[in-house]
């Protein structure tokens, strides 16, 4: 018989608080653990219309940001970049990275990320967004 795991959005728990992120302007849900994946993470991420999210960088991970709906802006260091819809976006661990939404909608991404590391292989960059 094939193994496998099926496990809705709607029922892993939005951590955004946990994280230090207000909940009224984020929503970020980790897979990793309600997926029982080995691996690599995914995590779902909403960021509400005009919100940014926190710069950081990782010691391990890398990162592929997905985006579903939405408009957004990465911001790699000092360079800016428009994001389209059904776009995806590899970002190495050490290179500073930070989304933001733009238009009238919220910006929704999946983010899949390897290896496994945990939220302590993450370094938050405090005042990323200067503008």
């Amino acid at each position: 018989m094939a193994e496998y795991k099926i496990v809705p959005v709607a029922d892993v728990p939005d951590q955004a608080e946990e994280v230090g992120m207000d909940p009224d302007h984020f929503e970020i849900r980790f897979m990793r653990e309600p997926l029982e994946l080995e691996n690599f993470s995914v995590t779902y991420e909403v960021l509400r219309h005009g919100w940014r999210g926190r710069g950081h960088t990782h010691n391990v991970q890398e990162e592929v940001f997905f985006l579903v709906s939405g408009r957004a802006q990465a911001k790699f260091g000092d360079v800016l970049i428009d994001i389209e819809p059904w776009t995806a976006v590899r970002v190495p661990p050490a290179t500073p990275r930070a989304f933001r939404a733009v238009g009238d909608e919220d910006a929704v991404f999946i983010i899949i990320a390897g290896p496994q590391a945990g939220l302590e292989d993450a370094q938050i960059i405090q005042d990323y967004w200067a503008d």
